[in-house]
């Protein structure tokens, strides 16, 4: 989907977390700056020649950017720290005289979100173009060009799927043995418990994932997701049970039904719940450009550290982990318990 930089403080963000994407902008773009205290710095003359625009504009948004601005590192520099820049910049920007007791600077990161904001400039407008392409190319680089399965590299990914298994099988059994309904129970009680996690039942996740026909909607899961779902299936599986001996015959839709409305206000589970619809939610959007529609109150920022979980070299696909003899011994270990 097509994203607009200059109103959307999730994108931005989005885009600054990614210190991936940073470097290589960094690389790409040669803004130049100054090296102080091992960081680019810039300051607002500078910036003044980079934009093409006037010092006064570059006051007006960080007036009216100033917490997202100095979140992402705008400071000013002051005492010891302004005179040692100073001395760093002399010659290469106008003299700031000896008067002056203080000196707004930008890092790199928050240049560029000043440039994602940026709209009387022309300059500021081509950067954003590139930052979107470059941000792009990062992450398609780093996950081999398939987006579809980067939950995958998540190390707690293989645990959590395995662990789901176990769970959705007594959650079926739990249908099988104690709920009075047809065979396609199975499928509306997925449906049920899809709803019941992240508001979406199968068809609509597939649709919204873009999903082939073959595709498992399971396997491209995060594992804080698949956690949840265990969750919940592990307790109602156990709720359907004591309750089916309880009235010693089957149970009818309609008191599953009941439990599965107790199961959504339940207060242990709400927080899982809502970790699970967060972690969707933004995740995909960050990294799958695909919005949940039904989730649009808990989209957030992705944070830096969901991007070291997912790009970084140490993340590995499915398939290398499975590789691993360390982690295939945990899995022997787990099946002989």
């Amino acid at each position: 989907m097509a994203k607009d930089l200059t109103g959307s403080p999730l994108e931005r963000q989005n885009i600054l977390n990614n210190r991936y994407a940073l470097e290589k902008l960094e690389e790409h773009l040669g803004l130049g700056g100054t090296l102080y205290e091992g960081e680019v710095l810039f300051t607002k003359q500078q910036l003044v020649e980079i934009f093409g625009v006037s010092e006064s504009t570059i006051e007006k948004y960080l007036a009216s950017h100033s917490e997202e601005l100095s979140a992402n590192g705008y400071t000013v520099l002051r005492g010891q720290k302004l005179r040692d820049f100073k001395g760093l910049i002399d010659g290469t920007v106008t003299d700031y005289g000896t008067k002056t007791s203080v000196l707004g600077v930008f890092t790199f990161r928050a240049v560029l979100n000043l440039a994602m904001v940026l709209v009387e400039s022309d300059r500021a407008r081509a950067i954003r173009s590139r930052i979107l392409d470059i941000v792009i190319d990062v992450i398609a680089e780093r996950t081999g060009g398939q987006t579809k399965y980067i939950n995958q590299r998540d190390c707690d990914y293989l645990l959590a799927a395995y662990q789901e298994f176990n769970y959705r099988r007594a959650f079926i059994d739990a249908l099988n043995q104690y709920l009075e309904m047809g065979n396609f129970k199975y499928a509306v009680y997925t449906n049920k418990v899809y709803k019941l996690v992240f508001r979406e039942n199968a068809q609509e996740y597939r649709q919204t994932l873009n999903l082939g026909k073959k595709d498992s909607a399971r396997d491209t899961m995060y594992a804080e997701v698949l956690k949840a779902i265990s969750s919940v299936e592990n307790g109602l599986a156990a709720e359907m049970k004591a309750q089916s001996e309880h009235l010693d015959r089957k149970l009818l839709p309609s008191e599953v039904d009941v439990l599965f409305a107790a199961a959504e206000s339940n207060p242990y589970l709400k927080p899982v719940i809502k970790d699970a619809r967060i972690k969707m939610a933004s995740r995909d959007l960050g990294f799958r450009d695909a919005l949940h529609q039904k989730l649009e109150a808990y989209i957030q920022s992705v944070p830096e550290s969901d991007f070291e979980k997912f790009l970084r070299e140490a993340s590995r696909s499915l398939e290398e982990q499975l590789s691993d003899p360390e982690i295939l011994a945990v899995f022997k270990r787990l099946k002989d318990r």
